[in-house]
């Protein structure tokens, strides 16, 4: 199968934001090349590396890569979606971000090879204390207090490398109770669910709008064997509104989360807790508000990146 890879020429700030654009128009794959990243890893004293050439520090701060593959029969039509909600990235980042050029680029690639290639170069992610999310075609040896979530390799939808994805599991490890039921509103690859199973919950109810998306949750919970202790819907929401649990997700856009706060909290329990992100700096308290006209305060709030993830409690 022919693919187009398209390159977006952006910043350090810039990435995270116009891959969040990509993954809105792609299942095949995302990736940020920035020098910044390898700096960052040098100067953890965590990381150790045999060596690093000296001339990578004299690009910090320089051109960041993100790249998106797309099929190619569709690849004209979803690049001009693309540019178009780049424009109006830049419209509203005026001032707050810099975005640097957001020139494109496009290249021809046979499927099997990119494929090959990211295959390669995942590795098991560890987030939080207890929660490693795998690949399932790596073997990992797992502590004993580690709860592993695997994901096949068609991973469109959320691997845990995001940091919007990240801060979830870590909000979900410290507010999940033993028996809780959780709903997951935009489930995406499943992996927020499936981890709360994981860790003990009762249940786990997720809804998406994405037809490929409910497939890819659907086998992912099988793949880990939780298939009997969840629900994947194709839905906005819960098609049942009887359905209420203790913790509540939604890792989807600051505007969707504010259009869904009238709908959301009907199917949270009284003091549960509801675990918000996917929400930039400029629409934080935005979302603060939608939520807490409905009644919910909130109790922590993390930031990675350019991303914010809050919990709160009715």
């Amino acid at each position: 199968m022919k693919f187009i890879e398209l390159t977006v020429h952006t910043t350090t700030e810039g990435s995270e934001l116009v891959a969040d654009i990509m993954w809105e128009h792609t299942n095949y794959g995302v990736a940020i090349s920035d020098v910044n990243d390898v700096i960052a890893l040098q100067n953890d004293k965590r990381t150790f590396w045999d060596y690093m050439d000296d001339e990578l520090t004299e690009q910090a701060g320089g051109d960041v890569l993100v790249k998106c593959f797309l099929p190619a029969d569709v690849a004209k039509e979803t690049i001009a979606q693309i540019e178009c909600e780049l424009q109006e990235l830049r419209a509203r980042s005026e001032g707050i971000f810099r975005l640097g050029s957001l020139e494109t680029g496009r290249r021809e690639v046979d499927g099997d090879d990119w494929i090959d290639i990211w295959k390669k170069h995942f590795r098991p992610i560890h987030i939080g204390e207890r929660v490693v999310v795998c690949p399932e075609w790596i073997r990992y040896e797992k502590k004993p207090e580690e709860i592993v979530v695997l994901l096949d390799s068609n991973m469109a939808f959320g691997t845990g490398e995001h940091e919007t994805t990240s801060m979830c599991l870590e909000l979900l490890q410290k507010y999940l109770k033993a028996g809780d039921t959780v709903i997951d509103v935009g489930c995406g690859s499943g992996i927020l669910g499936i981890a709360a199973v994981k860790l003990g919950a009762g249940y786990a109810y997720l809804t998406d709008i994405d037809y490929v998306a409910v497939r890819s949750a659907e086998h992912n919970s099988s793949l880990n064997g939780t298939a009997d202790k969840t629900k994947v819907a194709l839905s906005d929401l819960l098609e049942n509104a009887d359905v209420r649990g203790e913790v509540m997700l939604a890792n989807i856009t600051a505007d969707i989360l504010c259009r869904l706060s009238e709908s959301i909290p009907k199917n949270l329990k009284e003091d549960g807790t509801l675990i918000l992100s996917g929400i930039i700096a400029s629409k934080l308290d935005q979302v603060k508000a939608a939520y807490g006209a409905k009644g919910l305060s909130l109790v922590q709030e993390l930031k990675k990146g350019e991303w914010y993830a809050l919990a709160m409690r009715r």
